[in-house]
């Protein structure tokens, strides 16, 4: 029986599998099929010749050979006149997009409609014939195709009269660097009927090399002007034309700062001689004289060096009364102020802005910062400087400066709209208004007055509702603006005029709803703001203090929902005391409840003890709900400074370097220890009856962009920021602290949702006072305005040195480096001019919160993919 019902149930079991094995077939041959559907169609779309005319071929490649060696350098590719279609891991995308259009829609459309009577007749039945013929200019007809063609690219023709344009630009590169008898050819390769490739071959010869410099200046002042300067060309330097003209341009702006006012950079030239000379060139520099029409003739006369005899500032200048006379001067600092009506300017403020000086020599760098500095004062509309020479000099060598300023407005009214994204809101719409009052105290300092508001719409927050916009914040500001460092004495020597220096006071008043527990935001500042060199700012904020007031602090666990089931859960099995739970629900009571056990199990009232993890969850939940509930008040110094080589916004290789030291607190623990204010029962000084903030934090934050080739970018981007708590604190405020994760920061996580170190445990709101984060990113073309991006994110948050006490949150050693989480993914852009939206995929590559051994790639999937909705570059 056994024998005969395994034989039975062998046999139903083949046939099963038999039945399997066949639907398995047919699953396997589908696939095939589709599969190879797929592939032909691939290959269809990847037929790049398909729009090569009959009897020319698609340029693929170029190869440039210098000395038989092929190059790599992509510079020297770039001066090639005729390139290749772009393609993307040698697939050419754009050239696609651009073959599937119809070369010839009209054509098409006669086909099957004109050329189609019976066709054509049944169409006009349901339509009319207008409306068929209409359709000829249709998207599905036209548009469509034309969006095909704008969008790609057209198919490169290997052509040999741009061969030879590229040759030319290959000789004049080299011959730019010092390669005089650099010979060069170059030939078509025929790969198939429709390709073809260009191949460049050049003998370079030895380059040359400056042997000797000399001049022949025939203005003697100008001759005595140049011994003082260091030229730019040296003895023993290979030739390069490129030095040549950075040569003519410091000669020019060392003379013309030196009071040459009329002279200009065609008045320099270069001999260079070969002659004799194997593989070196003798260089003759050659400064004319100043050359002027005179009547019907041109004269020449050596350059005179020009002194600037008087400064005459006309404070209300406009066109319309340029010819009438002045009603109102005065004499201050060797300068002259008119007013074609009463002048409204304490003379310090204008003249304090002026770096040209009576008795100096003409300066193209002061006239340069005396007109940044009047556009700084935001009072006047394109200050402009003008000179004339001085008719009261016989000698002619005089200059009369004039300055012409155009107030603006005193009182102005302005707007701002504006969509935002951060790492907590999804979306938002902020808007401000601003009443700018301008020459407040008669020393061109601006008052401006500012009522803001925004509404937003978040997934992330606690207290997420079913409405879009769920967040919101409103709030006024005022700030205050002196063109001056104010101090009581004199700082000019350690912060000249020069730099440009600005004194600020400003205060704000801002309410938030629906995020965290809401809040009320008091703010203040009296800071210090100048940039020491070009691309450089510098601020210092003496006083600056901020209060915080949390509005409803008793429904922290109505908001942080996260953070009340992980209690609710623990207290489900430890939990002894039927009083903090809720009958009905068997859920613990908001905010007695809470509370309640959450004292007991931190006095050790439960079964729980300080080495369980469940101990480690609830006391790190408090610590949390304490940090996040409780008023904050910081009163900080702190000191910012940003570097950039960024030149303008089309500059791809570029580098931004910031940092920040705070100090908080140090001021108000000086004053309560050398007044003996007693502390509280905590230990701690108060103010106002609130323990105030005391820690130091420092940051720093490096942004490199690289530009790689023509259209590819790589940015890179590094952060480390920590905040030590000491003194009256053992905590940092929570405005204060770091978070990782979000679509600025590492893409693989949700914002505040990773770290800290290796903790699992997740709060609502996961954040520290140490941060390291490292991104990579590299940004490609794809079609029109539609861009890609492949990126890596690493980094975590540690707390360390503050009064946590969980050891998977703490950084304790150098081996905790081991707990920097990786995320890795791809991103697409759409660059709508004025700002870029993004959507990055961000996936979990090394999860530092998993076991040791499941921390690699058991997220990297699109079950576990998070993405992120962005506004322009996240750096």
């Amino acid at each position: 029986m056994n024998k005969c019902f395994f034989s039975l149930k062998n046999k139903n079991s083949f046939a099963s599998d038999l039945r399997q094995s066949i639907v398995f077939k047919k699953k396997k041959n589908s696939a095939k099929i589709a599969v190879f559907i797929l592939i032909s169609l691939f290959f269809y779309a990847c037929n790049s010749e398909k729009r090569v005319p009959a009897r020319k071929q698609l340029l693929v490649k170029n190869e440039i050979f210098e000395n038989d060696k092929l190059l790599k350098n992509q510079t020297i590719y770039d001066q090639l006149y005729q390139q290749p279609n772009s393609s993307i891991l040698g697939y050419r995308l754009l050239l696609n997009i651009y073959n599937q259009a119809n070369p010839n829609p009209d054509s098409t459309f006669n086909l099957k409609y004109l050329n189609n009577k019976k066709k054509y007749d049944r169409e006009v039945k349901w339509l009319s014939a207008k409306q068929v013929e209409g359709l000829r200019k249709s998207f599905w007809y036209l548009g469509i195709h034309n969006f095909l063609k704008e969008t790609g690219e057209v198919p490169v023709i290997a052509d040999t009269l741009k061969s030879i344009k590229s040759l030319t630009r290959l000789k004049s590169y080299y011959f730019n660097n010092g390669y005089f008898d650099i010979k060069a050819s170059y030939k078509i390769d025929s790969l198939g009927p429709k390709k073809a490739q260009a191949k460049y071959f050049l003998t370079t010869g030895n380059p040359y090399f400056i042997d000797s410099v000399k001049t022949k200046i025939r203005t003697p002042a100008l001759d005595s002007l140049y011994k003082k300067t260091k030229s730019v060309l040296i003895p023993g330097n290979q030739y390069k034309t490129e030095d040549f003209e950075n040569e003519k341009n410091h000669i020019t702006t060392y003379f013309r700062n030196h009071g040459a006012y009329r002279f200009q950079s065609n008045y320099i030239n270069f001999d260079i001689d070969t002659i004799n000379k194997k593989n070196k060139a003798t260089v003759i520099l050659n400064v004319e004289n100043y050359s002027f029409q005179e009547n019907d003739s041109t004269k020449n006369e050596p350059f005179k060096i020009y002194k600037i005899s008087d400064i005459k500032i006309f404070t209300d200048y406009s066109v319309a009364n340029h010819n009438k006379q002045v009603r109102d001067s005065v004499a201050y600092n060797n300068m002259t102020l008119y007013g074609y009506q009463k002048i409204k300017y304490n003379p310090h403020a204008i003249t304090d802005a002026i770096f040209i000086s009576k008795g100096d020599v003409f300066s193209d760098t002061k006239t340069v910062l005396s007109t940044r500095y009047l556009n700084n004062l935001r009072t006047f509309n394109y200050p402009t400087i003008q000179y004339e020479v001085d008719k009261k000099d016989s000698t002619a060598q005089s200059l009369v400066a004039k300055v012409y300023l155009t107030p603006r407005k005193k009182y102005s009214f302005g707007y701002t709209l504006d969509f935002t994204h951060s790492n907590i809101e999804d979306f938002g719409i902020t808007g401000s208004i601003t009443e700018t009052i301008r020459n407040v105290f008669n020393g061109a300092e601006t008052l401006e007055l500012s009522a803001r508001g925004n509404i937003g719409a978040s997934n992330d927050i606690a207290n997420s509702n079913d409405s879009f916009f769920n967040v919101s914040e409103y709030g006024v500001d005022a700030k205050l603006n002196f063109p001056r460092v104010l101090f009581p004495i004199k700082t000019e020597k350690i912060i000249p005029k020069s730099m440009i220096p600005s004194t600020v006071f400003s205060l704000g008043l801002s309410k938030q709803t629906n995020i965290g527990l809401d809040k009320e935001n008091f703010t203040g500042s009296f800071s210090y703001n100048w940039t020491p060199k070009r691309n450089t700012t510098t601020r210092l904020d003496i006083l600056n203090f901020q209060f915080v007031r949390n509005l409803n602090p008793s429904n922290y666990f109505n908001v942080y929902t996260s953070s009340y089931d992980a209690l609710n859960d623990i207290a489900k099995t430890h939990n002894t005391e039927p009083s903090y739970v809720d009958p009905a629900s068997g859920d613990l009571i908001i905010e007695s409840g809470t509370t309640a056990f959450t004292n007991d199990v931190l006095t050790l009232k439960t079964d729980l003890r300080p080495e369980d993890e469940e101990f480690q969850n609830v006391s790190s939940i408090e610590q949390q709900r304490i940090r996040l509930s409780d008023n904050d008040f910081i009163l900080a110094t702190n000191f910012n400074f940003t570097k950039t080589s960024r030149r303008d916004l089309q500059d791809n290789d570029f580098y931004t370097f910031r940092t920040k030291l705070e100090s908080a607190g140090t001021i108000l623990s000086a004053v309560s220890a050398i007044g003996n204010i007693p502390k509280n029962q905590n230990g701690n000084y108060e103010i106002f009856n609130l323990e105030y903030s005391e820690y130091i934090k420092t940051e720093f934050d490096f942004i490199k962009h690289w530009s790689i080739s023509k259209s590819g970018i790589f940015a890179m981007r590094t952060f480390f920021g920590i905040a030590i708590p000491y003194g009256n604190s053992n905590t940092i405020p929570f405005s204060k602290s770091y978070f990782a994760g979000g679509s600025n920061d590492n893409r693989a996580w949700q914002p505040y949702n990773l770290g800290p170190g290796s903790s699992s445990f997740s709060n609502d709101f996961n954040e520290a006072n140490m941060k390291i984060a490292i991104s990579g990113e590299y940004r490609f073309p794809i079609a029109g305005k539609w861009g890609g991006a492949l990126f890596a994110d690493a980094g975590n948050i540690w707390n360390v040195l503050d009064a946590v006490t969980y050891e998977a949150a703490k950084f304790d050693s150098i081996e905790d480096l081991s707990e920097i989480a990786l995320g890795t993914g791809f991103g697409i852009r759409y660059d709508l001019s004025f700002f870029v939206i993004r959507l990055d995929l961000g996936f979990k590559t090394y999860n530092p919160a998993k076991e040791i051994g499941e921390r690699w790639f058991t997220q990297y999937n699109f079950a576990n993919v998070v993405y992120n909705f962005g506004i322009n570059y996240p750096f």
